[in-house]
């Protein structure tokens, strides 16, 4: 077994049987709240989905199917794929009190809580209306998503970071490092020491040598 292998499979976090899994990372004060020590919970299966077959990402603009937002439409900002959830920007949620203590009652906030992937269906931006999809492929070999009811193509979202900006449509400012200079070699390695690289850059005449060190 090779030691990158034995390593991730140490490094796996390992959960009770009844763990409930939510959107917070296990290691967080929230995801303790929700999973205290010696409570059961009604185990959830999911079923697997291969990488390949995973038909939205973030981005996509999807349809809600049930719930109390049936029928509404909104972008999916967060994807779980281990759990089949994806969180639509703006539906499914929920209202709470948050930071309350003594007379205070709290910060009343939204949340979004995850939706499943069964309860949504991609929007197919030619009539903006729900449809299921299917993958092809192009005449030049490119994996694509059609959709079934009109036979376009679905194309898959830009990636888009945190922060909103979406490398693909950057455009470079006056003060942005252009790629030409990023990849201009300005080093050059050599075997000299810092004082020895100084007194050559600015001609200093120095005759004296450090004497030389050697570890064992």
């Amino acid at each position: 077994m090779r030691l990158t292998a034995f390593l991730s499979m140490a490094a796996k976090a390992a959960f009770p049987r009844d763990y409930r899994y939510g959107t917070n990372r296990p290691w967080t004060a929230a995801a303790q709240r929700l999973n205290p020590p010696g409570k059961k919970r009604r185990k959830v299966f999911v079923e697997p989905i291969a990488q390949e077959d995973w038909s939205v990402f973030r981005g996509d603009m999807v349809e809600l199917l049930f719930g109390k937002d049936k029928g509404k439409q909104g972008k999916i900002i967060q994807v779980f794929r281990h759990r089949n959830w994806v969180i639509v920007e703006g539906l499914n949620t929920h209202y709470r009190y948050i930071g309350r203590s003594g007379d205070y009652k709290g910060t009343y906030i939204a949340s979004e809580a995850p939706l499943l992937l069964k309860d949504i269906a991609l929007i197919d931006p030619s009539d903006r209306k729900p449809t299921e999809i299917e993958w092809r492929f192009t005449e030049e070999g490119e994996r694509v998503r059609v959709s079934v009811r009109t036979g376009r193509i679905i194309p898959k979202p830009l990636f888009q970071r945190k922060d909103g900006i979406i490398p693909l449509q950057w455009k470079d400012g006056p003060k942005d490092t252009s790629p030409e200079d990023m990849l201009k070699k300005t080093y050059i390695p050599s075997l000299k020491t810092l004082e020895e690289e100084v007194i050559e850059k600015m001609n200093i005449q120095e005759n004296r040598r450090q004497r030389r060190s050697y570890w064992y």
